[in-house]
């Protein structure tokens, strides 16, 4: 095997003419503007985001973060801006309403449940200790007012009442929890409940909650999404606000969820939607609900103002074109099932240079959106993200001959090859 290297352009970046160094390429990409009609190719919604393992380059230092452990990213280009121990497995306390939220979510997307559906108040959910909407035993309450008591207040009575609603029992609820941590990639989450108490196993990393809320917004409606928004809930004749303070203090957040035990110490999911760029950040184990929301604030701040996150390429648009052996077609067109964008420090857009590393041979049968290589952005000798290129297009395997003779050639390259 062997791995082939082309150096590309970009000149659709941020609608700038290609830099000085894209002249000397042998095999220029061609411009998003240029490719305004190629075909976009649609990737299912409720599909778990890849991890790239993609860091973006930092334009200034990243501020210092009382937190045990955090992380910032933007949800576009799924660059992470900075991070600590992400990780390190934590008590994620009343974040893991999140997941809670996100089950039931589906669930009325899927028709399994209406929001006007009345449930029943069992007698544990009425005594569940910790934050409550203060729900009344063995009276029905609407889906509806369930979530926002959940969602709005970090309501356990409510949580408990949802998971029961939905599973029959918490017990069963946790199952469904893990089961959909599993889906979505979170590989050192386990909940034991849906509430956040504490419990033994009951554990997450920063990291696995970022994957949690990008598929929180990228799944669903942004109806259901918008709850999170909401700066106080009433219920039963008791007001209660949201106790995200970053919702009273800057117009640009929308979410996400707040969560706190004397073990776990303060918790925050925050996401800022700003000139059109998302990014969220999270911070746990900090010493008060103001360090928390302070904290967040300068994570926020740093991401969205001192980077930019320019579209790369359109979804569909073709990147280059790698060479095929025993195909019906000698080359397969590689892009992205969706647009691809970049996060980058101020300033240095001009910098970046796109490398398409692939591994050859690539032999037919191709499947559409099959890997077939990665994109590396690079800024002299760092790598700035990574982010794995696709066919474009299905290639079927040549007839006899034509796979014959490509077996001929391929067996002349062994010979020679280094």
């Amino acid at each position: 095997m062997k791995k082939i290297i082309s150096v590309l352009t970009i000149s659709a970046l941020l609608g700038q003419a290609a830099p000085v160094w894209a002249k000397k390429t042998a095999k220029p990409a061609r411009s998003a503007a240029a490719q305004a009609s190629a075909p976009a190719a649609a990737s299912a919604a409720s599909a778990p985001a890849a991890d790239t393992g993609m860091v973006a380059a930092a334009a200034m230092q990243p501020p210092e973060i009382a937190a045990t452990a955090y992380l910032v990213r933007d949800l576009q280009s799924g660059q992470t801006l900075a991070e600590k121990n992400t990780e390190q497995q934590i008590e994620p306390a009343s974040l893991t309403k999140l997941m809670t939220a996100y089950l039931v979510f589906k669930a009325l997307e899927e028709g399994k449940l209406k929001p006007d559906q009345k449930l029943p108040v069992s007698e544990k959910a009425w005594k569940t200790e910790g934050s409550r909407m203060f729900l009344k035993p063995h009276t029905e309450v609407s889906v509806q007012d369930l979530l926002r008591g959940l969602i709005v207040v970090s309501g356990n009575d409510a949580s408990v009442a949802l998971a029961e609603g939905l599973a029959g029992s918490e017990e069963n609820f946790a199952k469904l929890m893990n089961e959909e941590a599993a889906r979505l990639g979170m590989k050192h989450t386990f909940f034991e409940n849906s509430t956040g108490l504490p419990g033994a196993k009951h554990l997450t990393t920063v990291s696995d909650l970022a994957i949690l809320s990008a598929a929180m917004i990228r799944d669903l409606p942004p109806k259901y999404y918008e709850v999170y928004s909401y700066k106080s809930f009433t219920y039963n004749n008791i007001t209660q606000e949201n106790r995200n303070l970053l919702l009273f203090r800057d117009d640009s957040v929308d979410g996400l969820k707040t969560g706190h035990t004397s073990s776990a110490g303060y918790n925050l999911i925050a996401t800022s939607k700003r000139n059109g760029r998302r990014v969220v950040s999270i911070v746990v184990g900090t010493a008060s609900p103001e360090a928390r929301a302070t904290e967040s604030s300068k994570l926020l701040n740093y991401a969205l103002q001192g980077f930019d996150t320019p579209r790369l390429y359109q979804a569909g648009q073709v990147v280059e074109k790698v060479k095929i052996y025993k195909g019906a077609q000698n080359e397969a067109e590689v892009g992205f099932l969706d647009d691809a964008y970049i996060t980058l420090p101020h300033g240095q857009e001009g910098r970046v240079k796109p490398v398409l590393e692939t591994t050859q041979p690539v032999v037919a049968p191709i499947q559409a959106g099959q890997q077939l290589g990665v994109l590396k952005l690079t800024d002299g000798d760092k790598v700035l993200a990574e982010k794995p290129v696709v066919a474009l297009k299905a290639v079927e395997e040549a007839g006899f001959f034509g796979r014959l003779w490509d077996s001929i050639v391929l067996w002349f390259k062994s010979m020679f090859s280094d």
